[in-house]
């Protein structure tokens, strides 16, 4: 049987560790639990090379070293993709957890369920594209058009990469995601909840604002402050 995937489970509450663990184990995850966040940084270190962990789950209350620190860590270290876990519920905490790098954040307590619909659309956009080419209408990439311009922006859709002019700019897969997202219509206005459901898979129902301004943002930082617009009472778009 397939592997899900390598995950890092960070989780000082031992009931919700050793729960959370089985439950994941049993949707086929190679699982790796530790309880400090100190711990975490030192296993994340150890298998950065040869053989890294695909997805990093992790709480925002731990001893050692806090989420949101171990977070920004795994960051600046590279893409692997993370989950803040918290009871925390606070906007104040969501936007900490996010703007420190996490892809997705997860309130306690969770559905099984719903945490692994969040692990498999972070993993996914770890390794595709924003839009399929069946979902797109568009050619493939492999026919030639895996280059999207706009303006001084080059995104290679089949490399996940991006340059401004001659520099390439690092983006998370989410941040990659989200890009392509606009640059496939840019001028066109997509609304929070278009994007939350192309980019992170979330359904028609279920809202996060958070989310989507906080990853916003993060972008603009990067490509800069004036190309994606904000239309007020709508969304975003990026300009042409």
């Amino acid at each position: 049987m397939t592997s899900a995937g390598t995950l890092l489970l960070v989780e000082d509450d031992e009931v919700i560790g050793e729960a959370t663990q089985l439950n994941l184990e049993r949707y086929d995850y190679q699982v790796t639990w530790v309880q400090d966040g100190l711990d975490a940084w030192r296993a994340f270190t150890e298998r950065s090379t040869e053989d890294p962990f695909q997805i990093v789950l992790c709480d925002v209350m731990l001893p050692g070293l806090d989420g949101i620190s171990l977070c920004r860590r795994i960051r600046e270290a590279g893409n692997t993709p993370v989950v803040l876990i918290s009871a925390r519920t606070e906007s104040i905490d969501i936007v900490s957890g996010l703007e420190a790098g996490a892809d997705d954040y997860v309130t306690k307590p969770f559905d099984i369920q719903v945490l692994l619909a969040r692990l498999r659309s972070v993993s996914r956009r770890a390794v595709q594209p924003a839009v399929s080419d069946a979902e797109s209408g568009q050619a493939s990439p492999a026919d030639g058009d895996e280059h999207l311009i706009i303006g001084d922006l080059d995104l290679d859709r089949r490399a996940l990469e991006m340059r401004r002019g001659d520099k390439l700019i690092n983006l998370t897969p989410t941040e990659m995601r989200l890009l392509l997202e606009l640059a496939e219509q840019p001028g066109v206005v997509l609304s929070r909840a278009a994007l939350l459901q192309r980019v992170w898979d979330y359904p028609e129902w279920e809202e996060d604002d958070h989310l989507v301004n906080v990853h916003i943002q993060r972008l603009r930082t990067k490509i800069g402050t004036d190309r994606i617009e904000t239309v007020r009472g709508f969304g975003y778009k990026l300009r042409r």
